[in-house]
């Protein structure tokens, strides 16, 4: 299996958190939302895979390029 990082595309708070470790996930869900600026911002599974791993929950910060989850694909 290969790990997959996933990090935030953006600085912004973290709203809410959609998965968590062990669940399967296809490409393109939704796995977590981002609020910048009252904008809501889907981050979304670049791969169909598993949640290894979950590094935020809400109303964390979050920095551009912030390593938000790991998935095994």
């Amino acid at each position: 299996m290969a790990r997959v990082e996933v990090e935030s595309e953006i600085t912004g708070n973290v709203w809410k958190v959609e998965v968590s470790a062990g669940t399967p996930v296809a490409e393109g869900e939704v796995l977590i939302i981002l609020e910048s600026m009252k904008m809501e911002i889907p981050v979304e599974s670049p791969v169909a895979g598993t949640v290894q791993e979950v590094l935020v929950q809400p109303e964390d910060q979050v920095d551009e390029d912030q390593l938000l989850l790991v998935i095994d694909a």
